[in-house]
């Protein structure tokens, strides 16, 4: 016995036009992940990492990683190891005054923070004459 199958039908094929936003998928790329030091006193923020130092923009994010530092830090000038997701962006201040670091990180996202302060680069002691 054998058997034969033929399909007499139409295969309709419907094409699905996607638009993608440029601007969206380009910004996806500018984010990059930061490991560094962070400190935060009432005039600025800065993340010190291996090669680079950069100011913080100071924005709901930067607060939000304030609040999370702070309970860690033993005085105001602890600095607190911390990994942020974020993109570099002109600093305003700089461009306006040149004070202050030409780059800043606009924090998109908070990935981890130490629960310990980052060990003094220099420890000042006080001696005691006698």
């Amino acid at each position: 016995m054998t058997l034969f199958a033929c399909k007499n039908g139409e295969v309709k094929e419907e094409k699905e036009e996607k638009s993608i936003d440029l601007k969206d998928t380009r910004a996806n790329t500018d984010i990059k992940t930061f490991r560094g030091e962070f400190i935060y006193v009432a005039d600025g923020a800065v993340l010190k990492g291996r090669g680079f130092i950069h100011g913080v923009t100071i924005d709901d994010k930067m607060h939000e990683l304030a609040e999370k530092v702070a309970p860690i830090k033993k005085d105001e000038f602890d600095m607190v190891p911390v990994v942020v997701k974020g993109e570099l962006v002109a600093n305003p201040l700089f461009a306006e005054t040149g004070e202050g670091w030409r780059l800043n990180i606009s924090i998109k996202e908070i990935v981890e923070v130490s629960d310990t302060p980052s060990p003094a680069d220099v420890k000042i002691e006080e001696k005691k004459t006698k």
